[in-house]
């Protein structure tokens, strides 16, 4: 618990009023998952991903996508070499997708074919390239920026890849009185820096052990009953059933119950709590969930859907 609280305290001192948008992204790492994280630029999004992967002790590569990028600038290429006898041979580089946490900067402003180059990885933690298996590196993890508001030249993520995203995290503008602090500490003569406050090793002990956690069969209950009922076809709520066009797979339930566990860690209990399935609940529905047309014609957003689903199960 303790390196978690000094992991929580380093990041804090470099991202500065940002505590929720920390502790959902240490959230999503503790449960072996991936983030998706959607703001406009200049909220640190970018720092924040480096700071994590100096904190926990993980090695960390940038993708900065764009819509030139291809699979093999992600995953690697083979090249063929000749050897001083003459015999050739072909070598396989390995791409940035070979780190423990890969930062995938605005995700959608590559190519459909860019982007499905990722699934296999994200889900598997492998990649195949010529036929070849290649592992990852253990753990790992891909934090994802994504910019809500320029559009031009993006692509949609699928709904497939969106799903391999344990959270979708909003990072949004900071307080009046953060902002000041901000100012101030990032304009001076020296900027603060993050401390590595565990390894790699440590941070796949605390992985499995968020698996351990027991559950209570409330919790459990809770869970299917939120992600049921986000479903048009089985939900018992009216509003789902005449303003979403789909709704969260299996895949949701599994991230909430993991999200849980690792919510409960992180705050130092031992169980987690229908609670922390309520506060979870924004972050792993909203990128599982699409409005129909007639919802978004009238103004509808998805947090006006999350809302009656969580009252479902209070």
């Amino acid at each position: 618990m303790t390196r978690l609280n000094t992991a929580q305290t380093e990041i804090g001192g470099v991202i500065i009023g940002q505590r929720q948008v920390v502790d959902l992204t240490l959230i999503s790492i503790l449960s072996g998952g991936h983030a998706l994280l959607v703001g406009v630029p200049g909220l640190a999004k970018s720092l924040l991903v480096e700071t994590i992967g100096t904190v926990l002790g993980l090695s960390e590569k940038r993708v900065q996508f764009t819509p030139d990028l291809m699979p093999a600038d992600i995953l690697g290429t083979e090249v063929l070499e000749e050897s001083e006898t003459g015999k050739r041979a072909f070598r396989f580089i390995k791409g940035p997708v070979f780190s423990q946490l890969l930062m995938a900067d605005e995700i959608n402003r590559a190519s459909p074919r860019t982007q499905s180059a990722l699934l296999q990885a994200m889900q598997e933690k492998i990649v195949t390239i010529a036929g070849k298996t290649h592992a990852l590196p253990k753990p790992f993890h891909v934090l994802a920026t994504q910019n809500p508001i320029e559009q031009e030249g993006t692509y949609p993520l699928p709904e497939a890849q969106l799903d391999r995203f344990l959270l979708q995290i909003n990072v949004d503008f900071p307080t009046l009185d953060t902002e000041r602090t901000i100012l101030l500490a990032t304009t001076g003569a020296s900027e603060a820096t993050a401390k590595k406050a565990m390894t790699a090793k440590q941070l796949a002990d605390m992985q499995t052990l968020v698996r351990q956690l027991p559950v209570s069969e409330k919790v459990v209950e809770a869970i299917l009953t939120l992600t049921r009922n986000a479903r048009p076809a089985q939900t018992e709520l009216e509003l789902v059933k005449s303003s979403v066009s789909w709704g969260p797979g299996p895949r949701a339930g599994q991230a909430l119950m993991l999200a849980t566990r690792a919510k409960a860690l992180l705050e130092g209990r031992l169980s987690p709590s229908i609670d922390d399935v309520l506060e979870l609940a924004g972050p792993v529905l909203q990128h599982r969930m699409a409005l129909s047309f007639a919802a978004r014609a009238n103004g509808l957003q998805l947090s006006d859907i999350i809302e009656p689903l969580k009252a479902s199960i209070r």
